[in-house]
């Protein structure tokens, strides 16, 4: 496909995502520039609300209602290389963390970088053992040891976290365990909260310091029937981001001891983090940690629903071979497997958005670490749109779908 060919399904895929009526979860990035803006300045006002359509609409629909009604105090000057409402972020995060201290960086693969770049120079090992389906090893071109001269250790291929005894039988040492939860790309999967105390005690043992991946935390507290300090304080630090289940614009956070910190700014400044200013990426932050955290167990509930109903739709139309994982999901988010190319899913997916107005799948790809040949996998999200979803229309717009791919 050309790069023009290329574009005009992307906005293909745009028109059917923002003409359907429904979906299982509306993204920001299905917004026009306006719109954005429009949510963005009514966010840091009062109300509250769901969605991503017209300006009109958004602009009526999103703030905090908390307190005076505004995420920030909009008089207040904007943030020069840091301070303001990029601080007030900070000391945020770290209260909902229960850590010392907090640093705002604008993209998660930096943070995490200058992390395990800071516990390498303590712990004097630059080893860090983490999952091969680990974001650093798929997503970030090598980046650990091309920019930050770090060497990376697989402790277990399986699509799981390693366990205790993975870890403590590992035949060379390293220094840092680095834990990715949810693994997004073994399916979002966690393990149980005892197998997660016994992991990093594992790595406890082996004087190894543990970092957890967390971009995707706030959504694992009803997994673990923890709260969010209860599972980071299992950490020496812990990385968070805001677009992804909270809807921000961008950017992410670096949370754990002060001196740690402290040397994360110098080395956010030397990888060229240290943004003149952050105000608008920091605001969407704090709009999304007001009305999308107190709304994600309710996801992560709804999500279970929807994955029964979409098996359930699936052998009801008689796919000869389909897979919902995992099944219960561990968050609101799950995968689907089914037995036919990505082209061939994607065109059935659009065709059902723009024929009947719900979409149901985005996009769909295949050969996957862990796919079957000739198997294609689509992620799936359940937020607040999909709250108006009962099990039955899920299994209608399945036995829809599957009839497009005949």
């Amino acid at each position: 496909m050309t790069a023009m060919d290329e574009q005009e399904q992307r906005r293909r895929r745009l028109a059917a995502w923002r003409g359907s009526h429904r979906m299982l979860a509306r993204r920001s990035t299905d917004r026009t520039v306006g719109e954005g803006l429009a949510a963005l300045m009514a966010g840091v006002g009062a109300g509250s609300g769901t969605g991503a359509g017209s300006a009109s609409e958004v602009g009526a629909g999103l703030g905090s209602g908390a307190g005076s009604g505004f995420v920030h105090d909009p008089d207040d000057a904007v943030d020069v290389y840091g301070g303001g409402v990029v601080a007030d972020l900070e000391r945020r995060v770290a209260g909902l963390l229960g850590t010392e201290a907090a640093a705002f960086f604008p993209t998660g693969t930096m943070a995490q970088q200058v992390a395990l770049r800071c516990w390498a120079g303590r712990t004097g090992n630059a080893t860090v053992a983490l999952h091969p389906l680990a974001h650093p090893e798929l997503h970030e071109e090598g980046s650990l040891g091309a920019v930050s001269g770090l060497r990376t250790v697989h402790l277990t291929s399986a699509a799981r976290m390693p366990s205790a005894e993975e870890v403590r039988d590992h035949p060379e040492p390293f220094g840092t365990l680095m834990l990715e939860l949810p693994l997004r790309d073994a399916g979002f999967v966690l393990p149980t909260w005892d197998e997660l105390e016994a992991v990093v005690a594992a790595a406890r043992e082996r004087d190894a310091v543990v970092h957890l991946d967390g971009a995707r935390l706030w959504e694992c507290t009803e997994h673990f029937a923890r709260d969010l300090q209860e599972i980071a304080a299992l950490a020496d630090s812990v990385y968070v981001s805001f677009y992804k289940s909270l809807d921000g614009l961008s950017g992410a956070v670096l949370a754990g001891p002060d001196a740690l910190v402290e040397e994360a700014r110098v080395w956010r400044h030397r990888y060229g983090g240290q943004v003149f200013q952050q105000y608008p990426a920091a605001l969407s932050a704090l709009l999304g940690l007001e009305k999308e955290l107190p709304r994600l167990p309710s996801y992560v509930a709804h999500a279970k629903v929807v994955a029964s109903a979409m098996a359930e739709g699936f052998a009801a139309a008689g796919v000869p071979w389909f897979r919902v994982h995992p099944e219960p999901p561990h968050t609101h988010q799950f995968q689907v497997w089914l037995p036919y190319g990505a082209e061939v899913l994607d065109e059935a997916s659009l065709r059902q958005a723009e024929e009947t107005g719900v979409t149901l799948f985005r996009r769909w790809g295949s050969g996957a670490a862990g796919l079957p040949p000739g198997v294609s996998v689509t992620e799936v999200t359940v937020a607040g749109a999909g709250l108006e979803w009962s099990a039955e229309d899920v299994r209608e717009a399945v036995g829809v779908f599957v009839g497009l791919l005949k």
